[in-house]
């Protein structure tokens, strides 16, 4: 499963015939059920179809894609969220965190052993509560996503709800370039033995990554440098950086 999640992160593009063949070239006599099984059971998929982490609920209203072609040119214009594997010395959990796009300022996230849709919402009700807010908030369609525990209270708030298309892995791509990031800056450099552990790991990790880690696409400055000064009246001549639009 380590090989497998270490795989996906390379070439997220690999399907199961072809995550099959690269266990096998390095010795491993697994057949393609196996592999199967262990991908859903750590939720990956192939990015051509929509990771195991999100599968949808036929019950749950789906909203469209709001995104294409739209210049994110600043802070709490569009929040972002997904879900991903970490890996444990046995076992695995879930993380999802939520990302401001224009800043790639990381407002919050939360670990979980189950995919069930409660540390999702809690973790966006939080921020909400603390009073933070955005105007498009992009997610998959996934069922965690979907729920109306989840989007009631971002419509409540006036918040329009964006979900990936089918088969457009770019749709949430600066949550799929974080979970890059944590996984070759944090999990691979680490082996985390218990939830605990890894709890304490990413805490410390997203500190580093908000307010220590240089950003080319930000200039060299740091995510929170560039979320908390366009986010403060007091420093409006602060670095802003080039409108992003999204394809």
């Amino acid at each position: 499963m380590n090989l497998l999640d270490q795989q996906y992160t390379k070439t997220p593009f690999y399907g199961v015939k072809r995550m099959t063949a690269y266990l096998r070239q390095l010795g491993y006599q697994v057949g393609e059920d196996r592999v199967r099984r262990l991908l859903r059971q750590m939720g990956l998929d192939a990015i051509y179809q929509h990771p195991n982490t999100s599968k949808p609920n036929s019950e749950h209203q789906v909203y469209p894609y709001l995104l294409r072609h739209v210049p994110i040119s600043r802070c709490n214009q569009v929040w972002s969220t997904d879900i991903t594997y970490i890996r444990l010395a046995k076992g695995f959990v879930y993380l999802m965190a939520v990302i401001d796009w224009y800043s790639r300022y990381v407002l919050d996230w939360s670990l979980s052993t189950t995919l069930e849709a409660d540390f999702c919402v809690d973790t966006v009700s939080s921020l909400l509560h603390n009073g933070l807010r955005c105007e498009i908030f992009n997610t998959d369609q996934g069922s965690q996503f979907t729920s109306p525990r989840f989007t009631r209270p971002l419509i409540e708030q006036g918040i329009a709800i964006s979900m990936d298309g089918r088969g457009r892995a770019r749709d949430n791509i600066f949550v799929e370039r974080l979970w890059r990031s944590v996984k070759y800056e944090c999990v691979y450099l680490r082996q985390f033995e218990t939830v605990s552990q890894a709890r304490a790991g990413l805490k410390e990790y997203f500190e580093f990554y908000n307010h220590e880690r240089l950003h080319q696409s930000l200039d060299y400055h740091t995510p929170a440098q560039v979320y908390l000064a366009n986010n403060s009246s007091d420093n409006k001549s602060f670095y802003q950086p080039n409108s992003i639009l999204i394809l």
